[in-house]
């Protein structure tokens, strides 16, 4: 009789809160998708090396899975709170009926049993389905073909989803049992009449709340964009605080403020249901001030995440080509030592002939000295007289200002644009130019080299041919990282000894096992060198597209399955409210019905307050995001930042997807409730 009653409850709610059910089923599906990616690579051909890689990922996702159960178990025991709260009456009726709490607790047991094996079946199977799928979206992540198709399923992701879910549904079940004890009969019988708490509040004191949390946001904006103010990350956590105190004043002013403004403007109160709509909205906002600040917040990270691990993966992925063009560059020390081992000399003595297996070599020399630092070319030097008029403004400090430059010869640059596909430059016996790459430092140089700061090396003094750094780079890598090349005329350096050598080339060997092979040999004898006191850098194209490949794959996943996540319950919280509350109001719209409002309008009143609902969190979680995403910026810098723009697309499309389909949805959801009054 129990089952029955609790079979029949569960349909019925699966009818009228059927953004709960999907929200639970679309949970355990991501759950399941990003837990499976490990075993998703098994149709992949990948190295040796890149398969630690997806062990790497698969790792940081399960510690990552262990804080997405927390939100999305919070998800559920909010959503059971809203379920709970609508039966109230139900569970009064069963009392005066006669049945114990027991029973009503064991009632609520079976159906959060059924809803949970329904949910978790549904979930798994939409969750192994969609694997299926994704396999190309992690082929893609990892730059490589499927060899060949067949059917996925991940034993290790199937288990945890279900101990994961079915903790949370203990919980929830120990949560409904609390609860039911906890009500008294009176508490249930009139709990459909009692309303969440809203008062009406003072516009003046709202204004001047509503101007603290501008000012606060305002504060928290500005001190975020300019790098200088950001020298910690105490600082950064502070700005926060302020950002989510500011937040939460806006929204608890932002009810008084809005009705006032809007009752203001009569004509605009007095069209149509205008009055009526905002009085709605006014008391809903009253009353979600908490609720409305996390969602705002939670759409804030989620843009940020979303846009700024697309970014720095498709950064990562596409400069490979661009930033690393030969097959082969080894860098190593020469300390000023004319008898210095050279890198080809080197490897011979490992038996390995670098000659032999590479063509198109280039092999040239950097210089170091102490007569040439960063602070000397930035003109911050004071001894310099020749440099009076630079400007107090170049700001270097987060740079060692006594850092030695990198020297090179113009003929010995030229040699690595050319193998590089690079611009080549010439110059005059008195001139230089600084290669660089990086832009904040390039921005930084650029202001010097505006200004014309010349140079004393070796005895010679030079202007710089430019006003601006040249673009380019000697080191191979997945992102810009030049800060600086002081590229001179080659009789500068005549009589200086090399401090570094380059020593680049490419394959001679086919693509393939062997090459791979050889590839591997020379970076392990590379990385060995320094049990032998010599230091000495390698980058083959091969090492830096799997490096590459696997740290975008990693930021990428973790951005998605956290944005995804937070999207999903922002937006599940947001839906669950509007229909609560749509719920508590059918008397009135029915009252509206009796004084002849005709349907139309009503939907269109209703279209309204869901659209205001929906679009003020995330209004303000984009202003948020458009401040937080030039911290990113700064912070992806060293990663790459090129597709921001398509990224932020991207990012736009989930959002315009999953957000805009829970509105699309509570719309429908709500009409039709009243449709049926």
């Amino acid at each position: 009789m129990l089952f029955k009653l609790s079979f029949s409850n569960m349909k019925k709610s699966l009818k009228d809160y059927a953004v709960y059910f999907f929200t639970l089923i679309l949970g355990v599906a991501i759950f399941y998708l990003f837990n499976a990616i490990e075993t998703q690579t098994t149709m992949l051909k990948i190295s040796e090396d890149t398969r630690e890689i997806v062990k790497l990922i698969n790792t940081t996702l399960s510690g990552v899975s262990v804080f997405v159960a927390f939100i999305l178990g919070f998800l559920v025991i909010y959503a059971s709170n809203f379920l709970m709260k609508k039966r109230k009456k139900e569970f009064a009726l069963y009392i005066l009926l006669g049945m114990g709490k027991r029973k009503i607790s064991l009632i609520l047991f079976l159906e959060t049993l059924i809803i949970g094996v329904i949910s978790l079946g549904i979930g798994l199977v939409a969750g192994i389905g969609l694997s299926q799928v994704t396999s190309i979206f992690v082929a893609n992540m990892f730059g490589v073909n499927i060899e060949k198709y067949r059917f996925v399923f991940s034993q290790q992701a199937f288990v945890k989803t279900l101990i994961y879910f079915a903790i949370i549904y203990v919980i929830v079940i120990l949560f409904n049992m609390f609860c039911i004890n906890k009500y008294k009969l009176i508490d249930l019988l009139t709990g459909s009449r009692k309303a969440e708490k809203a008062t009406n509040k003072n516009p003046y004191i709202c204004a001047v709340v509503w101007i603290i949390s501008v000012v606060l946001l305002a504060f928290a904006y500005y001190k975020v964009s300019d790098s200088r103010n950001l020298e910690l990350v105490t600082d950064l956590a502070k700005y926060i605080v302020m950002g989510c105190a500011g937040t939460f004043l806006f929204f608890w002013s932002l009810s008084g403020i809005m009705f006032s403004a809007v009752h203001s403007m009569k004509k605009v109160y007095y069209k149509g249901l205008n009055s009526f709509v905002f009085r709605q909205m006014s008391s809903r906002m009253n009353s979600n001030v908490f609720a409305m600040t996390v969602i705002c917040l939670m759409m804030f990270i989620t843009i940020c995440v979303l846009s700024s691990g697309l970014t720095v993966r498709n950064s990562l992925v596409h400069n490979i080509d661009m930033l690393s063009p030969a097959d082969v560059q080894i860098e190593k020390e020469l300390y000023s030592d004319d008898e210095a081992e050279l890198i080809k000399d080197y490897y011979k003595r490992k038996d390995i002939d670098l000659e032999d297996i590479l063509k198109d070599i280039v092999d040239v020399y950097v210089y170091n000295t102490s007569e040439l630092t960063i602070n000397d070319t930035l003109g911050n030097t004071e001894a310099k007289a020749n440099n009076p008029d630079i400007a107090d403004n170049i700001d270097s400090s987060y740079f060692d200002a006594y850092y030695s430059e990198d020297i090179m010869k113009l003929s010995d640059y030229n040699k690595v644009a050319a193998l590089y596909g690079n611009e080549q430059y010439s110059l005059s016996s008195d001139e230089y130019i600084i290669v660089a790459d990086f832009k904040s430092m390039a921005e930084v140089r650029n202001k010097a080299l505006d200004k014309g700061v010349k140079i004393a090396l070796n005895g010679e003094l030079l202007k710089p041919k430019y006003n601006r750094c040249s673009d380019g780079f000697v080191q191979m890598s997945s992102n810009h990282i030049n800060i600086g090349i002081v590229v001179v005329p080659d009789e500068v350096l005549e009589t200086m000894l090399p401090t570094g050598e380059y020593y680049i080339g490419n394959y001679n060997i086919p693509e393939g096992d062997e090459r791979e092979a050889v590839d591997k040999k020379i970076v392990k004898i590379a990385n060995g060198a320094g049990k032998e006191g010599i230091i000495m850098d390698i980058n083959t194209l091969i090492s830096v597209k799997e490096n590459s490949m696997g740290l975008g794959a990693m930021i990428a996943f973790i951005a998605l399955y956290i944005g995804l996540i937070f999207l999903i319950s922002g937006a599940a919280i947001l839906a669950l409210k509007e229909l609560s509350e749509s719920a508590d109001n059918l008397g009135r719209y029915k009252i509206l019905k009796n004084l002849g409002t005709d349907n139309s309008k009503i939907n269109h009143a209703v279209l309204k307050q869901t659209a205001i609902f929906f679009g003020i969190p995330m209004s303000l979680a984009i202003i948020h995001s458009i401040f937080g995403m030039r911290v990113s910026y700064m912070v992806m810098e060293l990663l790459g930042t090129e597709y921001m723009v398509q990224s932020i697309i991207m990012t736009g499309v989930f959002i315009l997807l999953i957000y805009g389909g829970y509105f699309v949805i509570t719309y429908n959801s709500c009409k039709n409730m009243i449709k049926n009054i």
